[in-house]
């Protein structure tokens, strides 16, 4: 269900969510029910999101990574150390205008 995104587009992506602070933290318990639940509000409400992963090894942040965008429908568009930016298109009101892919 996740949203491929171009290179254009993802480097686009990456310059709004430049000044963007981090909305959703996974913590010692990873990737819960409600972590998701959370991630699906923000994804909704904002689109385009900074999530960071406190795991202290890169095996266990990339699982963590890899099952937010799954489980939400997102799209990984950056990735810096324990910082991830995920997209994902509101249903109801769209904010970000995509270039051309």
């Amino acid at each position: 269900m996740s949203t491929a995104l171009s290179n254009a587009q993802k480097r686009y992506l990456r310059g709004l969510a430049h000044d963007l602070k981090p909305v959703i933290l996974v913590g010692a318990k990873g990737v819960t029910p409600g972590l998701i639940a959370e991630l699906d509000l923000a994804l909704e409400q904002h689109e385009l999101i900074k999530a960071k992963v406190a795991a202290e090894d890169r095996e266990t942040r990339d699982t963590w990574i890899a099952e937010l965008t799954e489980q939400s429908g997102a799209a990984l568009v950056n990735r810096i150390g324990h910082t991830a930016v995920l997209y994902r298109r509101s249903k109801d009101k769209p904010q970000v205008i995509l270039p051309k892919g």
